[in-house]
């Protein structure tokens, strides 16, 4: 058993019958009154998130988790095929689980979440960037703007991410997956 201080981002627990991941949290102390934790969890069986706060001291049940490093391989519909980079063993894993699935490119090395227990895989947590080819986006007028302006471009794996007027087709940028904003234009 964990208690709320023991709250972190990526933490795995039991809920409601239910297998969480915590997603984002916040310790407050309220001037007066008790402290407590704000949490943003999902679920790792249906992709639901939900927002939920916990007393100081309560005790949550901490599912225990290992993390392994896959290849991403190729989808098939809603499901995405990955490969075990030490024992080449294949998984298949459904959209839910996936944070960002769209801005997955094959090739791609994931970490994959799985539960010790049972074998089960719970959840893809995708590298912190991903550098991406600009696949579509119409060409940017100079001069007509005031401040940072953006436009929509489509990526190679279909993502849409707003870039700057200045990137064209053919552009390789890298990406921020947690928000699945544009960072920088990469040089080669």
């Amino acid at each position: 058993m964990a208690s709320t201080s023991d709250i972190r981002k990526g933490l795995c627990i039991v809920y409601n019958n239910d297998t969480y991941k915590i997603i984002e949290f916040l310790h407050v102390k309220p001037g007066k009154g008790p402290a407590f934790v704000r949490t943003k969890l999902r679920s790792l069986t249906t992709g639901k998130v939900l927002d939920n706060t916990f007393s100081a001291g309560h005790k949550i049940e901490e599912v225990r988790v290992e993390t392994r490093k896959y290849q991403y391989l190729y989808p098939e519909g809603d499901t995405y095929h990955f490969m075990n980079t030490d024992d080449y063993n294949q998984i298949a894993l459904q959209r839910e689980a996936l944070d960002a699935p769209e801005l997955l490119k094959e090739g791609e090395i994931v970490t994959i979440i799985i539960r010790t227990s049972d074998e089960m895989p719970l959840s893809v947590e995708m590298p912190s960037h991903v550098y991406l080819e600009v696949a579509h986006t119409e060409p940017g007028v100079k001069g007509n703007t005031a401040t940072n302006a953006t436009k929509p471009a489509t990526m190679e794996t279909g993502a849409t991410v707003n870039v700057p007027l200045f990137i064209n087709e053919g552009d390789k940028i890298k990406i921020d997956t947690d928000k699945g904003s544009y960072i920088e234009r990469v040089k080669e």
